[in-house]
């Protein structure tokens, strides 16, 4: 076996790594190493992971390297390191959800996407931080503390998936997961300057779950890169007889290299959509890349969807989740739950059924709109999140575009107008600030046409190469620009 210096592996993207452990060019211990390296250098500075299960993983690692030693099947995610957020249940390896009510959780079984990315081969790190039960876009929680931008440790990193989008961009594993309510997987990504997708209801299935009907809560993955992404995606994908919503086909068609040919789409493009605020530096970013997404070579017209009723339809159901999960954490131990948690579950319970029944009513004519919408284009490209990422010390930005912001809720509208319709979307790296902050545009398709946004996005980032450009100035290659 030719030895590697361990020392460029967390630079190499997943795809790279993936094909080096299958033709033994380098083991899977090795790959493991030099990541804990690199979280030990790492996140001191970022505070990303937040429970590393090293154990558990050199273990796996093991494994995989006795398995190729073998000659066994080796799975899509062979030896490749991943950590998942701590709201994803792990088996033997503590899960907090971001609060101190459940410090010492220790799940006994993996949820299904632990589960299926351990079957596919890859070798769990550990958790990543998220805040308290996923509440808000700005990861900080009373048990781990902040985790800040990679970019620049002052700001923010998103959330709620903000601990793996930040172990991500500073080559902490190459894949993770997270999950999305009102933007928690897309808000961290753009603010991190990778690739978080937020997929079709049922195409990853949520369990374990309270609620096996609700639509807006989805996991999925993230990666630094389209195809790594789609690596992730083809491994975790599936129907599950156990899952009340899910999509029968399989994970296999997402198997990278995806294909970016987009000549005969037809793309929708609203920078401006649903007349919602964005802040100058961010508008500035997606006129550049407006020009690029003209360039090619599909049909682009200015338009965007009516997307009225989205805010009243999603608000009021995720006020019913909340109170549907924490309403007994409320009565019986309000003082673990911070101010948000505890407001939305308030909220919760203030519903009739009249409410709900208006909600269910919205969000269905939505949906039709939608639908018909997309008979006229394939994509959307529309803004991820209205502001660069912001200081690390708010809990949210106080304005957007001169707008006051009145909610820790009210700046995510293009992300969770966007989880109302029930569509797939992904954020995608699309500039930098004139203040080397990271920017993210969202694309968005029709029912159940994931693939369509992966083969997009692969397009449009080949064309700007953004997503290679690493905190500190480097590329995906570890060199400078």
């Amino acid at each position: 076996m030719t030895r590697r210096n361990g020392r460029d592996l967390p630079g190499k993207s997943a795809v790279e790594l993936a094909a080096l452990l299958r033709h033994g060019e380098v083991s899977a211990v090795e790959v493991l190493d030099a990541h804990l390296t690199r979280i030990a250098e790492q996140n001191p500075v970022v505070n990303a992971v937040c429970t590393l299960s090293e154990e558990r993983a050199r273990a796996e690692a093991r494994r995989a390297d006795d398995r190729r030693a073998r000659g066994e099947y080796l799975g899509a995610l062979h030896g490749l390191p991943i950590l998942h957020k701590d709201l994803t249940e792990t088996a033997g390896v503590r899960t907090t959800y971001g609060s101190a009510a459940f410090a010492d959780n220790i799940p006994a079984e993996d949820s299904v996407i632990v589960a299926r990315a351990a079957k596919a081969g890859a070798v769990m790190l550990g958790k990543t931080n998220t805040p308290q039960f996923g509440t808000g876009g700005h990861t900080r929680n009373a048990l781990f503390g902040t985790t800040v931008n990679p970019y620049d440790p002052a700001r923010s990193a998103g959330g709620s998936s903000g601990g793996s989008a930040a172990a991500l961009a500073t080559g902490m594993a190459p894949l993770a997961t997270g999950s999305d309510m009102g933007g928690s997987l897309r808000i961290p990504a753009a603010f991190c300057n990778v690739v978080g997708f937020r997929p079709s209801p049922g195409l990853v299935p949520l369990l374990p779950t309270s609620m096996d009907w609700f639509p807006y809560v989805v996991v999925g993955p993230m990666a630094r890169s389209v195809n790594d992404l789609a690596l992730l995606l083809s491994a975790i994908a599936g129907p599950d007889e156990s899952a009340a919503i899910s999509i029968e086909s399989g994970g296999d068609r997402f198997a990278p290299p995806i294909n970016g040919a987009v000549s005969k789409l037809r793309v929708a493009w609203a920078p401006r959509i649903a007349g919602l605020p964005v802040d100058g530096d961010v508008r500035a970013v997606l006129d550049r890349l407006g020009k690029v997404v003209a360039g090619l070579g599909c049909e682009t017209v200015a338009d965007e969807p009516d997307l009225s009723g989205a805010e009243e339809a999603f608000r009021t159901w995720r006020a019913w989740y909340y109170a549907t999960n924490f309403a007994t954490l409320l009565r019986e131990r309000p003082e673990v739950l911070d101010d948000a948690t505890a407001a939305n579950t308030r909220a919760g319970l203030a519903l009739s059924g009249a409410d709900l029944g208006r909600a269910e009513l919205l969000r269905t004519t939505l949906r039709q709109r939608m639908t018909e919408f997309f008979r006229r284009y394939d994509i959307l490209v529309m803004p991820c999140v209205p502001v660069a990422p912001f200081p690390a010390d708010s809990w949210y930005p106080a304005t957007v575009d001169g707008a006051p912001m009145d909610t820790y809720l009210d700046w995510m509208r293009h992300l969770y107008y966007i989880t109302a319709t029930g569509l797939p979307a992904l954020s995608l790296p699309a500039g930098f600030t004139e203040g080397g902050l990271p920017v993210g545009v969202q694309i968005v398709s029709g029912p159940r046409r994931d693939l369509d946004v992966l083969r997009f996005a692969r397009a449009l980032e080949e064309a700007t190469r953004f997503a290679d450009r690493r905190p500190g100035g480097t590329t995906a290659g570890g060199t400078s620009p």
